[in-house]
C-alpha cells in the first residue's frame, strides 16, 4: 500500500456505513495502523463499524482537535515519514473541511508527502446540492457571532453579498441554538431572500426545505432543534 496521508470520511450521525461510504474505503482503512483523529473514542467506534474484525488494540491514535496546538503538528506525521500509511478521521463527514485535520494535511504538503482524499459525505456539499440555490458560487462561513446584534449584522452582510454577487452563503450553528438562528434569520432577512435549512443529512431525521423568508414566517417550526444543521441564504 502506498505510504500517504489518507483522508477518511465518516458517516453523519448513525447512518449505516455501507449506505454512504464506498466499499473501496474499507479496503484502505483495514491496511492503516496509524490514525490522526479528532476524538479517539469515536474514531475507534467508527473503525469497528467499518469492519468488526479490525483489531483496535493494534492501532495507534494521535489526537488533533480544537484543544491541540496547531503550530506543533510535525511529530504527528512521524509514521508516514518512516513509510507507513496514515489516516485522518474527523468527528463527522469529511476530514480537514472545517476540521482541525487541515493542519496535518498542510504539514504533509509542506514536506512533499502524498495526500489522498477518499470519497464520502460532506454535509456542506450535500446541502448545496439539495438547496436549489446557486451551486456555481457559494461560500461556507462557519459559525456566526452568538450575540444578537453582532449576529444580525453578520447576516445582513452575508445577505448583501448573496444578492449582489449571487453567491450562496452557508453557515452552521450549535444544534441546540438552531431555532434561535432560524428566528434571527426570519426577523433579519428580506422577505424575498431564499433560505434553505438542511438538517440531519443522510440520517433518518433528515430535513431539507428551501423557501423565501416570507413563507418561513408562516411555516410551522421545523424539527431541527439539537440536530446538526446548515443554513443557506441566496437570492431568488
Amino acid at each position: 500500500m502506498e505510504p500517504a496521508l489518507y483522508l477518511i470520511p465518516v458517516t453523519l450521525g448513525e447512518t449505516p456505513v455501507d449506505q454512504v461510504l464506498p466499499a473501496y474505503n474499507s479496503g484502505i482503512i483495514k491496511q492503516i495502523h496509524h490514525f490522526i483523529v479528532e476524538n479517539i473514542r469515536s474514531a475507534r467506534r467508527f473503525l469497528k463499524s467499518v469492519d468488526k474484525s479490525i483489531d483496535i488494540d493494534t492501532l495507534t491514535f494521535y489526537e488533533l482537535n480544537e484543544h491541540s496546538d496547531l503550530t506543533k503538528t510535525e511529530t504527528l506525521l512521524d509514521p508516514l515519514r518512516k513509510g507507513f500509511p496514515m489516516g485522518v478521521i474527523s468527528e463527522a463527514g469529511c476530514p480537514a473541511v472545517a476540521d482541525p485535520g487541515a493542519a496535518a494535511v498542510a504539514q504533509a504538503h509542506k514536506e512533499g508527502l502524498r495526500v489522498i482524499p477518499l470519497s464520502g459525505p460532506s454535509s456542506m456539499i450535500m446541502s448545496v446540492m439539495a438547496s436549489g440555490l446557486n451551486g456555481q458560487s457559494f461560500a461556507f462561513n462557519g459559525y456566526l457571532p452568538v450575540k444578537g446584534q453582532e449576529r444580525a449584522q453578520k447576516i445582513r452582510q452575508l445577505e448583501t453579498r448573496a444578492w449582489k454577487e449571487g453567491q450562496t452563503q452557508l453557515f452552521i450553528e450549535a444544534p441546540y441554538r438552531n431555532l434561535q438562528m432560524l428566528s434571527t434569520l426570519i426577523s433579519t432577512c428580506k422577505p424575498d431572500t431564499m433560505l434553505c435549512v438542511a438538517a440531519g443529512m443522510t440520517c433518518k431525521d433528515e430535513y431539507i426545505r428551501t423557501m423565501p423568508i416570507s413563507k418561513w414566517k408562516k411555516f410551522p417550526e421545523p424539527p431541527i432543534q439539537k440536530v446538526p444543521a446548515l443554513f443557506l441564504i441566496g437570492r431568488p
